[in-house]
């Protein structure tokens, strides 16, 4: 294996169950483990069409399961999205709606995955699961948000939103509560951890979430990585392109690692980025690619919430289906649940749903009626073909900047996704009648919503007022 290969790890989220070898398969219970991938743009996998950055593991990942082409994020941030992954549910249901400025107070109210909110770490625990994590938490620094608290027996890596990946230049690395010196590039040291935790718990049920920061800036990418894509002009874009096959070489090397472990037959992989990549204005930050979106991390455009999104478990669902009904990350939680054979309750509130049954084909309705998303005064409904979405209009005014919290939305529009992928074409005076029952659906469920716990609408924001 080669150097820069031995400790990687995962790029976006990959949830793995697996079920018929040893102890996990005499418990009747699979292992799982998510991958999440940070800012990765929706153009750039191979099975996306990207031709410049040769992703041959995610690539054979998505052939051996079932391709998502319409896949979603609940929100276009970091923290808001983990905040919904993790309990199943629309994070502006208890406030988590924007992203927090960091570890610290926020007006006040502690940044972090309220308390009361419990995680799919703390539903598998009860379910005998060992539970841990590795990589990017970003969901609360104080000591009650810890993962250790949030139902993850282990953890390894940071607590807050961005990080260098030359971790020797910093001293925020955690395993478990205590803080240590990692010298490894950070994406490698992750691929080191999940593989090792892998090997610890193969003879026992586990659930393991991968959660990198790449390809999240600062662009930060090891020399002979860099090397391989001397053919790319633009030098973020080959950093970019270097952080991102590094991701790449460590989803091989985890699924290697469960292949030789005897875990590969049976095994759920969810693959997807928390957001879309940050491309403003036609610019892009970290070299990434929305095409053929319009829109960026931080919008409700189509850029900033429709994400790459993969499942495989072999032996479980078709390979190579391509699936188009929309589903959303808030369904990770409920189908990973049904993978172990527990039974979400009433009282949870749910609203992701069970997608095994709509892979395998014993229902054949979409999963949902109406996918909603709400950040701040940006907002969208996407209901069949048609979505209603108003959004920052930073980004219809060349040279202006963009800030979520504080920036004036657009008038809701009218698109028909199915013949503008784009949202370049408003529809609203052609069909009123449909922009008035989808703006009506939306109403409907923001009244449901919480106050925001920090950000605009939120405690700080009311204070300044």
């Amino acid at each position: 294996m080669r150097r820069d290969l031995s400790a990687v790890m995962l790029t976006a989220m990959v949830i793995v169950a697996s079920s018929g070898v040893g102890s996990a398969s005499e418990a009747g219970k699979p292992n799982i483990v998510l991958l999440v991938a940070d800012d990765l743009g929706h153009a750039d996998l191979g099975f996306q069409g990207a031709r410049d950055i040769p992703t041959p593991h995610l690539d054979a990942l998505a052939a051996s399961g079932v391709k998502f082409t319409n896949g979603y994020v609940s929100g276009p941030y970091c923290s808001p999205t983990r905040a919904g992954l993790l309990t199943g549910r629309y994070q502006q249901r208890f406030g988590h709606e924007f992203n927090g400025g960091g570890p610290g107070a926020a007006g006040g109210v502690p940044f972090g995955l309220p308390t009361s909110q419990t995680t799919i770490a703390d539903r598998l625990k009860a379910a005998g699961y060992a539970t841990g994590l590795v990589g990017k938490w970003h969901l609360g620094g104080a000591p009650q948000f810890h993962p250790q608290k949030r139902g993850f027996d282990e953890f390894f890596g940071f607590l807050g939103g961005a990080h260098t990946y030359f971790a020797g230049k910093s001293t925020d690395i955690y395993r478990g509560t205590k803080l240590i010196e990692e010298p490894t590039y950070l994406t490698d040291a992750f691929a080191r951890e999940a593989v090792s935790f892998i090997d610890r718990h193969k003879d026992a049920p586990f659930f393991l979430e991968l959660a990198f920061n790449a390809v999240h800036t600062p662009m930060d990418a090891t020399s002979e990585r860099v090397a391989r894509f001397a053919s790319i002009a633009d030098p973020t874009r080959r950093t970019y392109a270097a952080m991102l096959s590094a991701l790449d070489d460590a989803v091989g090397a985890v699924l290697d690692k469960l292949r030789a472990s005897g875990l590969e037959e049976n095994t759920l992989i969810v693959f997807f980025s928390d957001n879309g990549g940050p491309t403003m204005l036609g610019t892009t930050i970290n070299g990434s690619s929305n095409a053929p979106f319009r829109g960026s991390k931080r919008t409700t455009l189509e850029g900033g919430i429709h994400v790459p999104f993969v499942a495989s478990w072999k032996g479980k669902l078709p390979a190579g289906k391509v699936y188009d009904q929309p589903v959303i990350q808030l369904d990770v939680l409920p189908t990973a649940l049904a993978a172990a054979g527990v039974a979400p309750q009433p009282d949870w509130n749910l609203d992701g749903v069970n997608l095994l049954p709509y892979l395998t084909g014993t229902e054949t309705k979409a999963p949902h009626e109406s996918l909603y998303w709400r950040l701040g005064d940006q907002a969208a409904i996407r209901r069949g073909d048609w979505k209603l979405v108003r959004y920052d209009a930073t980004l219809d005014t060349p040279g202006a900047t963009s800030n979520p919290r504080t920036a004036h939305a657009t008038p809701f529009r009218l698109y028909n996704l199915a013949e503008d992928q784009g949202e370049t074409r408003d529809r609203s005076a052609d069909y009123p009648d449909k922009a008035k029952e989808l703006l009506a659906s939306w109403e409907d469920w923001s009244r449901q919503l919480a106050t925001p716990l920090w950000g605009q609408g939120g405690p700080a924001a009311q204070a300044k007022n």
